[in-house]
Parts: C-alpha cells; sequence; structure tokens
C-alpha cells in the first residue's frame, strides 16, 4: 500500500458495523484487502440477509451485535478490539479503501488522535439528496456555532481513532448519533481532532437513515452534548434567550408607553429578564474558562502519557 509501511497496517483494525448489507459488504471488505489491511472485524446487527455469510467468506472477523443501533454497535466493537488504531468505515459501498491512508497519516505522524474524511470534498452525483445535502449542511453550521471548531463533515463514517480515544470515549446514543457523540467525546476530553478530504460515492441500495426523524435527533444530540463538552456554552443559549425575550417584551412596553399605555409588571419581567440573562452568559463565561482550563491539563495530560510510552519503548 503506498503511503504505509507494512508494520502500520499491520496497526489498523477496520471496523464494519453492518445490517443487512449482504450488496455491499463483500465488495467494501475486498477493497480493503487490495490496499493490504487483513484485520477487518464486522459488527453485525442481526442481519436478515447474506451479509454475514459473505463478510465470513471474505475472511473478515464477524460478531453480533447484543443490542441495536448503529452507536451501539460502534460502542461494542471499541470493547472487542485492541488494535493502535481503528478506522471505522459504513459497509454500504460509499467510502473508498484508498482513502484509508489518508485517515491514518495525521495519526502516525503524530499531530492527531481522531481523523474525520470530509464527503463534501469529492461526492458523486447523486450521493446526496438535496434534502440531505442541505439537512448536512445545517447540523454543520449548528455544531460550529455551538462548539465553536471548525469541523464540516462531523456525520462522516469515515474516520480513524487512536487506541488511547476509542478505548476511553463514553458513548451513550444508540442510533445514528454517534458520529455526533465521537466527535464531542474527542474534544470534550482533549484529544485532537482533524479532517481530511475523502471521496463520497453514490450509496448501493436504500439508505437506513430518516432525513427528518434522524436529522431531528441528530441535532437534540448537538444540543444537548453541549453540557458534556462545555457547560458554561449550555448557558449562553439559556441566557441570551432569556435576553431576547426581555427585549421584545421590553419592546412592546416602550410601544405602548409612547401611546401613554403603561404595563408596571411588564416592565418589571423586562428588567428581570434581562439583568437575569446577562448574569447567566456571565456564569457560561466563567464556566466555559474553568472548562477549558481543565480542557488544556488533559490535553498535557495525554501527551505526557505519550511520550512516556516512546521512552518505554526505546529502553527496549
Amino acid at each position: 500500500m503506498i503511503g504505509m509501511e507494512e508494520t502500520d497496517i499491520k496497526r489498523v483494525c477496520i471496523i464494519i458495523p453492518t445490517l443487512n448489507e449482504e450488496r455491499n459488504i463483500g465488495s467494501t471488505i475486498d477493497e480493503f484487502r487490495e490496499e493490504g489491511f487483513e484485520n477487518i472485524f464486522v459488527i453485525d446487527g442481526n442481519s436478515t440477509d447474506r451479509t454475514r455469510e459473505i463478510a465470513e467468506s471474505k475472511g473478515a472477523r464477524v460478531e453480533i451485535q447484543s443490542g441495536k443501533g448503529k452507536g451501539q454497535a460502534v460502542a461494542e466493537a471499541f470493547s472487542m478490539v485492541d488494535s493502535d488504531i481503528v478506522i471505522l468505515v459504513d459497509g454500504d459501498g460509499t467510502y473508498s479503501a484508498k482513502d484509508a491512508v489518508k485517515l491514518v497519516e495525521p495519526i502516525l505522524r503524530g499531530y492527531a488522535d481522531h481523523v474525520v474524511g470530509n464527503r463534501f470534498h469529492d461526492y458523486e452525483k447523486g450521493a446526496f439528496t438535496k434534502l440531505n445535502l442541505l439537512g448536512n449542511k445545517i447540523l454543520n453550521f449548528f455544531f460550529r456555532i455551538s462548539y465553536g471548531i471548525e469541523l464540516y463533515d462531523i456525520l462522516s463514517g469515515y474516520r480513524a481513532l487512536t487506541k488511547e480515544l476509542y478505548k476511553n470515549v463514553n458513548l451513550m446514543k444508540k442510533g445514528f448519533e454517534v458520529e455526533t457523540e465521537l466527535t464531542v467525546e474527542t474534544i470534550a476530553k482533549g484529544f485532537r481532532i482533524i479532517e481530511v478530504p475523502v471521496k463520497y460515492r453514490k450509496r448501493g441500495g436504500k439508505t437506513k437513515l430518516n432525513p427528518i426523524k434522524d436529522g431531528f435527533r441528530i441535532g437534540s444530540t448537538i444540543y444537548n452534548l453541549v453540557a458534556r463538552y462545555s457547560p458554561g456554552r449550555y448557558l449562553y443559549f439559556l441566557g441570551t434567550l432569556m435576553v431576547v425575550l426581555g427585549l421584545t417584551v421590553g419592546i412592546y412596553v416602550v410601544y405602548d408607553w409612547f401611546r401613554n399605555i403603561t404595563h408596571s409588571l411588564l416592565a418589571v419581567l423586562t428588567a428581570l429578564l434581562i439583568i437575569a440573562g446577562l448574569q447567566v452568559i456571565i456564569f457560561g463565561f466563567m464556566g466555559d474558562f474553568v472548562f477549558r482550563g481543565n480542557s488544556e491539563i488533559r490535553k498535557e495530560l495525554i501527551m505526557l502519557r505519550m511520550e512516556l510510552k516512546e521512552l518505554k519503548k526505546e529502553r527496549k
């Protein structure tokens, strides 16, 4: 495989969550084998077709997940493997194994712990419906506003993670929200995450993702996980909402005041909402400052552990 040594390839495990993917799982495994990857792990969600049989015939290790949902499958797979690096990829044939080196290279060079394949750099016509494309853009924009992190494809199913990261993430979401949760867990725990461009192909077969239902769940996850990433940012939303409500009521009070109509109680409510909202925002800034300090400490500890591991290897 161009760009990776054989010893590096052996450090990588390809994890493929599947559910009724008999149409694409064989070719997906073949592609990674052609690129030199032999350690392929399929975690199957009790498929009713020939997915498992095909995967086993291709030489992949196959396990049946104990629960349901992609998130649960990923969490269970992480507990079953022990490779230095894992590549997480969908079994629907939408991603190219030739891009695996792009995902692994930043980790091997030591400047990333989590690498996400950005699909929007190069995607085939028909790979996204107009609704899916719009939904992805909105959710990614919402993520950047909420977390202040410049990532543009947090929903990508093609990503590489270090052992230190995938063994320490706390995944609680059971469905398609897992990519969002993996991203948030990475930045919340002080690990380094970057994006690289990958090719995204049109899916062979019907997608299991419901753009409305799952899109709403993913949006809710982005918002709800803000508290896990930084409680301060969670308070920003609440404080801003209170200030906006206060200003809205205040405009109404002032408008009627010019018409010689007074609203004493509403005027008091206006003041309370604005003052309380500003206080909540200030508390948010303080909380965010403390959290970021803790995040920096976690990053330093991670780097220290890595340096100690390297020293131990050198002594051996």
